[in-house]
């Protein structure tokens, strides 16, 4: 019996070896990104895709994960989590294009990489098919991470993730439905009825799963211990929620989905703010470390072999995503704008269709397809090539494209005319204590009390005139300064309430009214 044990607790250990080695080489390489300058300007996570590489290059191997378990253990956590930090309010306008945008994107990509494919390199329509509902997935991830540290508007960052959302359940369905097909596929034996039933079931499923477990779910995390229970509870509702839609057939995807923005709507953004805070500090971790072994793993699991011998079909697959989103995006933005159902600037257009990489989601499905298929591992190369391709070429030029969109001001001079602000605030704060009427009392007969008040008043004069000088010098500082205003205002706001709490005088903070109020001023 003890050598059964012994021999039954191998495979565990081995696993668990592997998985704390992942875990190390992720958060060593996201603490070398924030720790080095040089590398703040790269996310973390397209670091860890080249930490992975250079592994692959040199033949090691940290982790294998079975195919038929990737989707379910990296992508639930990341739809909750984005789908719970939309930002409703920001793009409820333009809410019916993005979804349109995104079921164009889905369609034009599964129909020009089959064409394409099937044309002209030869693979049989069933690879092309998978290939494209696999390239179709984007994962904008790398790219708002770039937004979030370099302070791009939050319209933007709204409009990148609610594309997303939409595009990765249409394109996890459609990948669905494409791999219960024959693999002596017709084109023309396609049953467009079957399928339609299929998609309704698929969509029906997840739709009602999402709104019942969203609804039962803001219910208990109101009302829920936000240490220990209101964490479990987001647990609960991405990987629940996902694996029991899919048993019941329908899209996992969409039901998570659903979920956070009910959870996002009417559960967390109705609580206090520390509980609020907690529940989302927590899952901004799941969500970091989830996709911290999802990019190594991209990395890690790159064959060159297969890339070099498949590198026609590659080349061929990237011009056509790029072109596919091209049209999805310019036409029907243009579309929108046109008929007033929108209002997608050219440069946010552009941004929409440089920021659709290809990452986790597309590998995941595509290592998911059926090795004893012909030409899978064609389909893994062609996949792992354009993720390649998007990660560290549009990935690495996403800063500089937002630079010259007008995105971006002047980082240096940015940085510098914050430090002003923050040096203001402070000196204000200190002017204040010192004309209290207990220090004047105090200290009013030492003259040094008043050289030190007038050294800081002289002081706060000349940085509010440099403030004036910047502003007027790069009128952009200004929405910079309304920015930081906001945030100084809702801090307060905040500080208020938790020493209400502290004191005793509420048992819970209520929750926060500036930030919608101040939202609707904008």
């Amino acid at each position: 019996m003890a050598l059964e044990n012994v021999v039954g607790e191998a495979p565990l250990q081995e696993h668990l070896k592997q998985f704390l080695l992942v875990l190390s080489v992720s958060l060593g390489v996201a603490t070398i990104s924030r720790s080095f300058p040089r590398f703040r300007d790269i996310p973390y996570t397209l670091l860890l895709v080249i930490v992975g590489v250079f592994l692959a290059l040199i033949d090691i191997r940290l982790i294998n994960v079975p195919p038929e378990v990737t989707l379910f253990i990296f992508l639930p956590p990341l739809l909750l989590k984005t789908a719970l930090d939309l930002n409703w309010s920001v793009v409820k306008n333009d809410i019916n294009i993005i979804f349109v945008i995104a079921a164009t994107g889905v369609f034009l990509t599964i129909i020009g990489v089959t064409i394409t494919l099937t044309t002209l390199t030869g693979i049989s329509p069933l690879i092309a098919l998978l290939a494209g509902a696999s390239l179709s997935a984007t994962a904008p991830a790398p790219i708002t991470a770039l937004f979030g540290r370099l302070g791009v508007k939050q319209r933007l960052v709204a409009l990148t993730e609610a594309e997303n959302l939409f595009n990765v359940a249409i394109a996890i369905g459609a990948f669905v439905l494409l791999m219960d097909l024959p693999t002596d596929l017709n084109p023309g034996d396609i049953n467009f009825s079957g399928l339609s039933v299929n998609v309704i079931t698929l969509v029906g499923i997840g739709l009602v799963m999402g709104a019942i477990v969203g609804l039962v779910f803001s219910y208990l995390l109101h009302h829920s211990d936000s240490r220990f229970l209101g964490r479990s509870l987001l647990l609960v509702a991405s990987y629940g929620t996902y694996l029991s839609t899919e048993e019941l057939g329908g899209s996992g995807a969409i039901a998570v989905i659903v979920t956070g923005l009910i959870v996002g709507t009417f559960g967390v953004s109705e609580m206090n703010p520390h509980k609020k805070q907690i529940l989302s500090e927590f899952l901004s971790f799941v969500a970091f470390l989830v996709n911290s072994i999802v990019f190594l793993v991209i990395g890690d699991k790159i064959n060159f072999a297969q890339l070099g011998e498949n590198l026609y079909p590659i080349t061929i697959a990237i011009i056509t995503v790029l072109a596919s989103r091209a049209i999805a995006i310019y036409v029907t933005s243009y579309l929108g704008n046109q008929f007033e159902y929108c209002n997608i600037t050219l440069p946010e257009q552009t941004v929409l269709w440089w920021s659709g990489l290809r990452g986790s989601v597309s590998i995941a499905l595509a290592l998911s397809v059926p090795i004893v298929l012909v030409q899978s591992q064609t389909l893994e190369a062609v996949v792992f090539g354009v993720v390649l391709f998007n990660l560290l070429v549009q990935g690495l030029s996403s800063k500089w494209l937002l630079k010259r969109l007008g995105f971006l001001s002047d980082e240096r001079l940015q940085e510098k005319y914050l430090q002003l602000i923050a040096r203001a605030v402070a000196l204000k704060q200190i002017l204040t204590h010192l004309n209290e009427e207990e220090m004047t009392q105090r200290w009013e007969a030492d003259p040094r009390f008043n050289q030190y008040r007038a050294c800081v008043e002289e002081q706060l004069a000349q940085l509010e005139k440099e403030i004036e000088e910047y502003t007027q010098k790069n009128p952009s500082l200004q929405k910079v300064a309304h920015e930081q205003l906001k945030r100084e205002l809702i801090a307060m706001e905040t500080g208020i309430y938790s020493a209400f709490v502290q004191s005793g005088f509420l048992s819970e903070a209520p929750p926060l009214l500036l930030p919608e109020v101040l939202q609707d001023q904008t």
